[in-house]
């Protein structure tokens, strides 16, 4: 498995935020959108370490952190990441959150008897790859999984709306709204979710570039 840096920090965003979590990021995307933040783990010539899942299963758990994101780049491309799941999820000892971009089926690792938990992406029309969306995925999600809708403009916050709306997923699962770093004010969206009663819904800054420099890796 390609992984571009593993590391112990903060979840920055989602329901556990400012919780420890072990983070392992993975290489290559199959999006390029045009506000990411981690272009650089994206790019094919960006180095990395062939690990297996057995090495990565030990080097997580040796860390003591319950928590562990799987993110990217988008992890669900890793071939041996059902392997991995397996390993990381067999005893019930460690919660393992897959940070996914929308543009790949779950199915394949929803399995019933131990299934990761997903934050997953709905790609609004500025970042240029809302035609990516796998609108299936929906159906699959549950209470404890997220979709985060990254919005860099009034049309995003409204395309979110009609989204949230025609899926009915306040209730199914948790829904965020996050800004485009340095797009929009947070005061905008709020102002947004006031005006339209979006009972449900959460603003949701990223707490690591606020306790770091937002271009800090390994945080």
């Amino acid at each position: 498995m390609r992984v571009v840096e593993q590391f112990l920090s903060i979840n920055g965003e989602g329901p556990r935020a400012g919780e420890l979590a072990v983070f392992v990021r993975f290489q290559g995307c199959n999006l390029r959108c045009g506000y990411c933040d981690t272009m650089w783990a994206n790019e094919p010539d960006c180095a990395f370490e062939e690990r297996t899942p057995e090495e990565i299963d030990r080097s997580v758990r040796a860390l003591g952190v319950t928590n562990v994101t799987l993110t990217g780049g988008e992890p669900l491309l890793q071939p041996e990441l059902p392997a991995l799941l397996t390993l990381l999820l067999r005893d019930g000892a460690l919660r393992v959150e897959i940070e996914t971009n929308g543009a790949v089926e779950l199915a394949p690792f929803c399995a019933p008897e131990r299934r990761p938990v997903f934050t997953m992406d709905y790609k609004l029309p500025s970042s240029g790859m809302e035609g990516a969306m796998k609108t299936d995925n929906f159906a699959l999600l549950r209470p404890e999984d997220t979709v985060k809708f990254v919005c860099g403009s009034q049309s995003d916050l409204e395309r979110a709306r009609e989204v949230i709306a025609r899926e009915a997923l306040v209730g199914r699962c948790h829904v965020y709204l996050s800004p485009v770093f340095g797009s929009i004010e947070p005061a905008e969206m709020v102002e947004f979710l006031a005006r339209h009663r979006l009972n449900g819904v959460r603003l949701q800054l990223q707490l690591h570039k606020f306790i770091w420099d937002p271009n800090k890796r390994g945080v």
